[in-house]
């Protein structure tokens, strides 16, 4: 695989964290897998080797790189797990990097170190059970009394919610109501565990088995004032903001899936044998490789070009969008056909791209839909 023009710092990184996928990562997924475990032991080897705290400064204890030294990381371990793959992004993008982007001093201070050495991990409370694409419909409420918030609802589908090392969940909440019904979002730091605040059950999902999702329930939940995470009434527009940049970190999720799925299908296609000789041999079979190989490649360029734009300064909402829609569909599209390309053991949950069959179709809904992304661009085009 061609480096991309990659630093040689970012190919570092690269290698390394594709080494620790294919020797630590690897061996333990499918057990995982198969018992919807959450992989502690490889979290907290991440956490050692400072993955979480890529994106973050040294003064909060990161490793003073950027986000898309955090992409990078991230579409390597998809290709072998995207559970593992998932835990990472939503620790970073979706769990500290809230506090990083809108927090004060106090709250970076605090929250940012433990986050950074992954020994903490952080949700992102956004949706509810009657308000996913929508997220403006969110009827959690927190009101002020006596210098605390009292927080009522409940939220679905959080990642990283529910695990022994899970300390805080940023949520949104309604805080004010004008007159003419509108309401005031804002987003409010919890601590975990907080009495009020309930993990419910973990959810029987399709695939991502290995990473941790749960509802949560929040009745009569008390926190203190200050923690209130940026302006009051700007909850939901901030949370807008981190979903936007965290459509580049899920679009190259998506990518390590694509690409995982293309070198599983060329280790298999050299090595499988029918009517004589390898079924690379049959143009079917290498044809389909490489379709696949370039929609990897496509769908990468898409989620460097957004990065690119992000470091920058530059506008990338559509671009976010973009890659976060060819992506996905790329990682769909490229399991289906390497679950072709295996036949038979290909439909064995035991296949590495059996697991990227199951795991891929989450990559469609979460963060954004692909309807939701087709409606962002048309948008932006002006349509």
């Amino acid at each position: 695989m061609a480096d991309y023009g990659l630093s040689p710092e970012l190919e570092h990184l690269r290698q390394t964290v594709r080494d620790f996928a294919t020797n630590v990562v690897a061996p333990v997924a499918h057990h995982h897998d198969t018992t919807a475990t959450f992989p502690y032991e490889v979290v907290r080897r991440m956490g050692e080797m400072g993955l979480f705290g890529l994106p973050f400064p040294e003064e909060y204890g990161g490793m003073g790189g950027d986000y898309f030294a955090l992409c990078i990381a991230i579409e390597e371990l998809a290709r072998i797990d995207q559970s593992v793959a998932i835990t990472l992004e939503a620790g970073c993008s979706l769990g500290a990097m809230p506090v990083y982007r809108f927090g004060n001093e106090a709250q970076k201070q605090y929250w940012l170190p433990q986050l950074s050495s992954g020994q903490a991990l952080g949700a992102f409370g956004l949706t509810e059970p009657g308000a996913g694409s929508d997220a403006g419909g969110t009827r959690t409420t927190a009101r002020l009394e006596d210098g605390q918030w009292v927080i009522n609802g409940s939220k679905a589908f959080i990642t990283n919610s529910g695990t022994e090392l899970t300390k805080l969940v940023t949520i949104t909440a309604v805080t004010d109501v004008a007159a003419d019904g509108r309401k005031a979002i804002s987003s409010i730091l919890v601590e975990v565990p907080t009495p009020g605040f309930t993990v419910e059950p973990a959810y029987d999902k399709v695939g991502w088995h290995a990473s941790d999702t749960h509802p949560l329930a929040f009745e009569d939940l008390r926190v203190p004032e200050e923690n209130l995470l940026g302006e009051r009434g700007r909850g939901y527009s901030n949370f807008l903001q981190i979903l936007d940049e965290g459509r580049i970190a899920i679009a190259a999720l998506a990518v390590g899936a694509a690409q995982g799925c293309v070198d599983e299908s060329i280790a298999y296609a050299n090595e499988r044998e029918a009517f004589g000789h390898a079924i690379g041999r049959n143009q079917a079979v290498a044809f389909k490789i490489a379709e696949m190989e370039a929609r990897a490649h496509s769908a990468r360029c898409t989620y460097y070009d957004a990065a690119a734009r992000m470091l920058a300064g530059r506008p990338f909402k559509k671009e976010a969008a973009i890659a976060k829609l060819v992506a996905s569909n790329a990682a769909m599209d490229n399991a289906r056909d390497a679950t072709q390309i295996h036949g038979g053991y290909g439909f064995m949950n035991e296949c590495p791209v059996a697991r990227h069959y199951r795991d891929s179709k989450i990559l469609e809904i979460g963060e954004g839909t692909s309807e939701v992304q087709k409606l962002l661009i048309a948008r932006m085009l002006g349509v």
